[in-house]
């Protein structure tokens, strides 16, 4: 599926900026799943230093400074993808076997997943999170099975509610109200993989949306988006094989959607990390600007193939 994407941030300041340094996670991962054509970043105004670089989980970020006073930042990213499912590796494996996966063992192999079993600023491991997991989890239950059953309870028992949380609730709080928005359920989920000992990691990006019925779809009216990431090990290999890599398997709570590495062709990956403090689209420090309002403006569009 070929996909069009624009996110355009404005933010007004009351008083003026006299000098601000950002950092954008604004362009999308390319790999075998995804491939990105074109992508545009703009800012307004323009700034006095701009560089990006990639950053230890692999996404581009894109530093900016502005040295002039302003009243406005806008920021303007553009990018079309193609995205194309991928057939699921055999990474079937107990979660009590993938959990010992993770335990430390003198001389034992190193795997990179073993980074997102720890808590994170916004990730805490928190006995609640276990507990909420646990019925999922049932001895000797096949980690992609257990995986997909938290993922169906949190979307069946956790109520979507815009303005319900913040950027900054804690996550133990979303888990008491049972309400939230994508990302309070994304980081639910995997505080309740890793308070299982398990990896999970975070996932930024875009989904395509669809009008309701008759209805024309407006420019700018969908939002960016969140979902997390179990690492499913491999089996353990025949003896004298070669350790055979696992895999990520996508899961959204939020649509009851899962996949890999996305839940579907019309998701587009911007970013991952171990929260939303990692790959936050847009963060910066400025001087001046006491108060300030924000607009975001996301469109997701599907292009016609010629």
């Amino acid at each position: 599926m070929k996909l069009q994407i624009t996110h355009e941030t404005v933010y007004d300041y009351t008083p003026a900026v006299e000098t601000a340094q950002h950092m954008a996670y604004l362009t999308p991962r390319h790999g075998a799943s995804q491939q990105v054509l074109t992508h545009r970043l703009d800012m307004d105004p323009p700034p006095a230093q701009r560089h990006c670089t990639t950053d230890v989980f692999g996404n581009t970020r894109c530093f900016f400074s502005l040295q002039e006073r302003h009243r406005q930042l806008r920021v303007l990213a553009c990018s079309e993808v193609i995205t194309q499912a991928v057939t699921l590796p055999p990474c079937d494996i107990a979660w009590e076997q993938a959990r010992e996966r993770f335990r430390y063992q003198a001389g034992g192999a190193f795997d990179a997943a073993s980074e997102f079993v720890f808590a994170s600023p916004m990730v805490p491991l928190q006995a609640e999170f276990a507990s909420y997991a646990q019925p999922s989890f049932g001895p000797g239950q096949n980690l992609r099975t257990s995986a997909l059953d938290l993922m169906h309870r949190i979307h069946r028992e956790f109520r979507y509610e815009s303005q319900s949380t913040e950027v900054n609730t804690p996550v133990l709080q979303a888990l008491a109200q049972r309400k939230g928005v994508c990302q309070d359920f994304a980081q639910i989920y995997i505080a309740c993989l890793r308070s299982l000992g398990l990896a999970a990691r975070y996932v930024s990006g875009y989904l395509l949306t669809q009008p309701a019925p008759g209805a024309v779809k407006l420019r700018g009216s969908d939002a960016s988006h969140a979902w997390a990431s179990v690492y499913l090990p491999a089996p353990p290999e025949a003896a004298g094989a070669a350790a055979a890599p696992g895999c990520w398997l996508d899961v959204d709570p939020t649509n009851d959607r899962a996949g890999w590495p996305a839940p579907g062709e019309d998701y587009v990956t911007l970013a991952i990390g171990r929260d939303f403090s990692d790959v936050s689209p847009l963060r910066g420090v400025i001087h001046g600007g006491a108060s300030h309002t924000l607009r975001v403006g996301v469109t997701v569009e599907p292009v016609a193939s010629s």
